[in-house]
Order: structure tokens, then C-alpha cells, then sequence
């Protein structure tokens, strides 16, 4: 696996299904997230366990990403066609339904690999060739500026996502970097030695 956190984003052309339910064999993802945050997250397969629940919880939340001015891209290895049975299956039966955000496919695996998150044998639970768990957050340049990945049984947090969001904007609007468990409306700290013993004077008992 490898780390892009502090690089460009990996582009792509691709098939995928758009949050209007169309099928599309040229999904760029490039022109969908320009001068734009972006939340892109990989996960293993459809019609499995885990998965949905997360997409859920992204569409659950692609209002609040938007309104940060982030685009949401889910990415796994499955067909465009998959992707589609899937969000027109209901959510009762183990379906998604109408996800408000794309769903790429990477049948070719040419996108997992070019994020580092391809499983491969030995990969703990994960059956190989398939994504990791993986969630990226891309900065309005087109910067990976945050990256984490799960094992395959344990589902990733998205209010985490937009905690990350609000930080990285935070610091982009004051120069100020966000401490541990920092969230919106917190306290940021200067980065100097009296930045950093101010804060910790006032909010260390609290960490």
C-alpha cells in the first residue's frame, strides 16, 4: 500500500453510475471534483455486509459535504451494471438505493492499484483483488490531504470525513493547525513555541 497523502490524486476515466441513476463509460474524475474538495472512498464489493452501511452514510451525509463544497465518489471493483441492481435494490433487502454521489467501477482494477489499496493475498480478511476500506479526502488542487484505510470488518466513520474537511479548511482559511480531536468552532494552535504552550495551557486537561 502505498501513501499519497502530500501528492496529486490519481486521475481516471471510467465507467460509473451518476447519482441520477445513469449508466456512463466516461465518468472523469478529474473534470467531477475540479477546483472542489472531494471524498473518495473505496470498499470491497456489493451486496456484501459492511458496504452498504457506509454508503448509506454517505448518502446520509453528502448534504453536509456539500455544503463544504466536497464531492462524494464511491470506487469498488464491481461493474457499473452491479452498481446499478444494487442501488435499485431496496434498502430493506439489503440494497442502497438511490446514493446521492457516483459509483465507479474498476473492473480492471487499474484505479485501486494506482491508490495503493488492492488487496493481495494475505491481506487479513479481504479476499484478493478486491478495494480496501479506504477513504481519501483531496484538497481544490487536487492534493490528497488525508488517507486511512480499515480492515475489512470494521466500517469507517464519516462524520469523521467531514471533521477532517472542516479542519483542512480551517487551517487553508487561519494558518492555524487543529490539534488532537479538534472540531469545528475549537480552538486552532499557532504554530510557534508560545502557540503551543498557550494551548496546552488552556486545553491540555481536556485532551
Amino acid at each position: 500500500m502505498s501513501i499519497l497523502v502530500g501528492r496529486e490524486a490519481p486521475g481516471f476515466i471510467s465507467q460509473a453510475v451518476l447519482a441520477n441513476g445513469e449508466a456512463v463509460d466516461d465518468f472523469d474524475l478529474s473534470k467531477f471534483i475540479a477546483d472542489k474538495y472531494a471524498a473518495v472512498f473505496f470498499y470491497p464489493l456489493d451486496f456484501t455486509f459492511v458496504c452498504p452501511s457506509e454508503i448509506i452514510a454517505f448518502a446520509h451525509r453528502t448534504e453536509a459535504l456539500a455544503a463544504l463544497g466536497c464531492e462524494v465518489v464511491a470506487i469498488s471493483t464491481d461493474s457499473h451494471f452491479t452498481h446499478s441492481a444494487w442501488r435499485n435494490t431496496p434498502v430493506e433487502q439489503g440494497g442502497v438505493g438511490s446514493v446521492p454521489f457516483p459509483m465507479v467501477a474498476d473492473m480492471t482494477r487499474e484505479i485501486t492499484s494506482a491508490y495503493g489499496v488492492l488487496s493481495e493475498p494475505g491481506n487479513s480478511y479481504y479476499p484478493p483483488g478486491v478495494a480496501m476500506r479506504a477513504t481519501f479526502v483531496i484538497d481544490q488542487q487536487g492534493i490528497v490531504r488525508h488517507q486511512v484505510v480499515n480492515d475489512e470488518p470494521l466500517g469507517r466513520s464519516v462524520d469523521e470525513v467531514i471533521r477532517i474537511v472542516d479542519a483542512l479548511q480551517f487551517f487553508e482559511a487561519h494558518g492555524q493547525v487543529c490539534p488532537a480531536g479538534w472540531n469545528k468552532g475549537d480552538a486552532g494552535m499557532v504554530t510557534t513555541s508560545w502557540g503551543v504552550a498557550s494551548y496546552l495551557s488552556e486545553h491540555a486537561d481536556a485532551l
